[in-house]
């Protein structure tokens, strides 16, 4: 058993100070810190003084496509093991592994390669699989190789029903409805996101109908809300069920959209970093899903201009979120903690007795002081993780 001690809790919407967090693999319990305590402190096999840093669960990053120099369409076991490892110093303890539009064979080999290496890495645990593409509207490709584009169909897909667990497609394409219903029917444990799309108002109402909830990074690749044309933004504002993601780098979404989504959706709103292999790298050429893609000071884009992806940081996202809306702390840590972990249906995100000890400690400017995977530390600052 292990303690941290003198450390700001952060607990649902509270803050706790004056407490003390037990754990091992799972969370134990959270009490007072008082003489009553004392006996326990002796039976602790490590006790962790926090030194007043503030103290959550891991955060969890649902679209995450790679950092320190590898990406998940690598596909081979050593670029998931260092994409693991990087993870706990932004704060990230566990994730989605996202694909690109690609070569069927080469989103194949990605899909093989999460399935049989994903659970055995070290590091930041891998959840499954978020599907980003190949099934979207050409028009709002992005930075998806628009050559690859298709139609939703489960020849692709069929090996790795358990491990994807997100689907972000774009509805109003083709057979794509029709494969909402199916799928829906047949693996309801999968999220179906509205992504990359040019849906209208009222074809984003009906996909909701039909069972996409969720939105992947709200604003971008979609049309732009109109007074005429609401959009899926409109659609998403409406619907108090329906949850997004969105790309809080300041460079994606605006300081004043993130105060607007904020406000909307609340406890819907979840940050993601749709990191590429440049996260925690210096600025300079790379590439993403075969395409050329340059950094300049925290912009990522292609030749044309095309922002692809970010090499936004978790930690970085809540402390932009905390700086430009009226989320307090705990609200901020919410949106990658408890709304990720609820809409995965996992038991994890929340400091909970028997919820897996995913923990982050960090000061009031969201640095990284030290992560927790399981109970094992995978990062601290000044060490190498």
């Amino acid at each position: 058993m292990k303690m941290i001690i003198h450390a700001k809790i952060i607990v649902k919407d509270e803050i706790l100070e004056g407490y003390t967090l037990y754990f091992d693999e799972k969370i134990i319990k959270i009490c007072e810190e008082d003489k009553k305590t004392s006996s326990e402190n002796t039976k602790a096999s490590e006790i962790i003084d926090a030194k007043g840093a503030y103290l959550s669960a891991g955060f969890i990053d649902l679209h995450i496509h790679g950092s320190a120099g590898v990406d998940v369409m690598d596909a081979n076991p050593q670029a998931l093991e260092i994409l693991c490892s990087i993870l706990p110093s932004t704060g990230t303890t566990s994730f989605l592994a996202t694909t690109m539009t690609m070569h069927p064979e080469a989103i194949d080999k990605a899909l093989a390669n999460i399935k049989h290496f994903g659970k055995s890495t070290q590091g930041a645990n891998i959840l499954g699989i978020h599907l980003e593409g190949p099934f979207l509207n050409s028009s709002k490709h992005g930075a998806q190789d628009k050559a690859y584009i298709q139609e939703a169909n489960w020849t692709l897909i069929a090996p790795y029903m358990d491990e994807i667990k997100m689907i972000t497609l774009a509805p109003e394409v083709g057979q794509n409805k029709a494969f909402i219903q199916e799928l829906k029917q047949e693996y309801p444990h999968i999220i179906l996101s509205i992504g990359h799309s040019e849906a209208s108002y009222e074809e984003s109402k009906e996909s909701f109908a039909l069972g996409i909830s969720h939105v992947t990074h709200l604003f971008n690749a979609m049309p732009p809300y109109h007074h005429r044309n609401p959009s899926i933004i409109g659609a998403v504002f409406e619907d108090p069920k329906v949850s997004c993601d969105i790309i809080a780098d300041l460079i994606h979404t605006h300081p004043s959209t993130l105060k607007l989504t904020q406000s909307m959706k609340q406890k819907q709103m979840i940050l993601i970093s749709d990191a590429m292999r440049a996260g925690c790298m210096k600025c300079g050429e790379y590439d993403l899903g075969g395409q050329k893609v340059k950094v300049k000071e925290g912009k990522a884009t292609l030749a044309d201009g095309t922002l692809a992806g970010s090499v936004l940081k978790l930690n970085e996202a809540v402390y932009n979120i905390l700086k430009h809306t009226n989320a307090t702390l705990a609200q901020a840590i919410y949106t990658v903690t408890q709304a990720p972990a609820q809409k995965l249906g996992i038991n994890k995100g929340s400091l909970t007795q028997g919820f897996d000890a995913d923990i982050v400690l960090f000061d009031k400017n969201l640095n990284i002081l030290q992560s927790f995977v399981g109970g094992k530390e995978m990062y601290a600052k000044g060490e190498s993780s």
